[in-house]
């Protein structure tokens, strides 16, 4: 039998952290390929919009994304959206990056988008005036005047991303700006991607955007522009099936020259439930605690209550501390609802549950979900946005 090292334990749990193996997203990479090759062709085509509950990949799909928009020479920058922050900052920065990418051969024309950018970037607005003297975008051209400073974010959005993609069209590629977090946008800057989306669009501009957020995200977007469930072409992402979880842990582990006994891989499925990130957790602890290959179904029942103590405090426990005593009290009745599961619970029966009046509950609920704990499933309806946090918070009621 071979050893079972630790130091080549090749599992990685980790926020936005790429897995030793991407399994599972072949047929979303394929699309992104598509949509990159009918715009290099000038044809028209969609933003992206990938949502999913926390812990599926989606930050680590995005970034994948980026990297194949990169591969063919594309511009790109990531924006990574706050609650309490304006998009103009993060969106110059990001596209400053985008435009060095690019690498355009006429300097002067170059210049003139960068003064646009510039001047965009220069125009914050009150809600920004404290950064306005401690900030400045390292551009080394003048700001331009009339275009993109208006103040009003959406025509600026317009205006920038225009330009922008008319100097990557003169290169024959393109640029993708990735929004991770996407729900986090502020409402006047959702309305000014939105139209900015739609601008390009018609334009047949070689520019898209490519988000990513909680499940609820489409319905931020619709309640912006009522047109965007035609501007974006969302892609659901969820937890493996069956043979992608099982070769996420058996491509890396075949790598080492170590196996898994079926029952092993049976054991963990049914632990991780095909979330890719428990998938890694749980991979990770089976690893250390195995002494020798294949790895055995012993050995997933040794290591289990190890991943779970550490998910405890890493993924649920962060998220938990978050939360106030009235926050806390609201989560723990919606998970006696939505039971182990985490299902979906109607507003109404929280409130009962707490013998409270709904309106009264209001404040809780409207903050859980401006911390990312709680989404709107639909109209009524709230639930977890990290899956089986129902099922820490019946094993962990005080």
């Amino acid at each position: 039998m071979l050893d079972v090292d630790p130091v080549r334990n090749p599992y990685a749990p980790g926020a936005g952290q790429r897995p030793p193996e991407l399994a599972g997203r072949d047929d979303e990479l394929s699309a992104f390929d598509v949509v990159l090759e009918r715009i290099a062709r000038g044809r028209p085509e969609r933003s992206l919009v990938l949502t999913g509950l926390r812990g599926v990949g989606k930050t680590v799909l995005l970034n994948q994304l980026r990297s194949a928009a990169i591969g063919r020479g594309w511009g790109t920058g990531k924006i990574e959206a706050r609650p309490d922050q304006s998009l103009r900052r993060p969106v110059a920065s990001a596209l400053h990056m985008a435009l060095r990418e690019l690498r355009h051969p006429d300097q002067e024309s170059m210049d003139a988008v960068l003064g646009t950018l510039k001047a965009f970037a220069q125009r914050l607005t009150s809600a920004d005036a404290k950064v306005r003297d401690r900030w400045q975008p390292g551009i080394d051209v003048a700001a331009s005047t009339g275009r993109a400073d208006s103040g009003d974010m959406e025509i600026d959005l317009v205006e920038l991303l225009s330009d922008a993609a008319g100097l990557a069209a003169d290169v024959g590629r393109g640029i993708a700006l990735f929004v991770d977090e996407m729900q986090d946008v502020q409402a006047a800057d959702v309305s000014a991607i939105c139209a900015a989306c739609h601008e390009l669009s018609q334009q047949g501009a070689p520019l898209i955007v490519v988000g990513a957020g909680l499940p609820h995200l489409p319905a931020v977007l619709s309640a912006s522009k009522s047109y965007s469930e035609r501007l974006f072409r969302y892609l659901r992402i969820d937890r493996l099936d069956r043979p992608a979880a099982d070769r996420a842990l058996l491509a890396p582990a075949e790598r080492e020259d170590v196996a898994f006994e079926p029952a092993a891989l049976d054991a963990l499925y049914a632990a991780a439930d095909g979330y890719p990130y428990f998938v890694q957790a749980y991979g990770k602890v089976t690893w250390d605690v195995a002494a020798a290959s294949p790895i055995t179904a012993a050995d997933v029942a040794m290591a289990a209550p190890v991943a779970e103590a550490e998910l405890a405090v890493g993924f649920f426990g962060s998220r938990y501390d978050r939360a106030t005593p009235a926050e806390r009290e609201y989560m723990h009745a919606m998970a006696e609802l939505g039971g182990p599961a985490g299902a979906p619970v109607a507003t109404a029966e929280v409130a009962a549950t707490l013998g409270r009046k709904p309106a009264s509950l209001s404040p809780a609920r409207d903050s859980l979900i401006k911390k990312g704990l709680v989404y709107s499933a639909e109209r009524g309806q709230i639930a977890f946005t990290v899956p089986h946090f129902g099922r820490y918070l019946l094993r962990h009621p005080d």
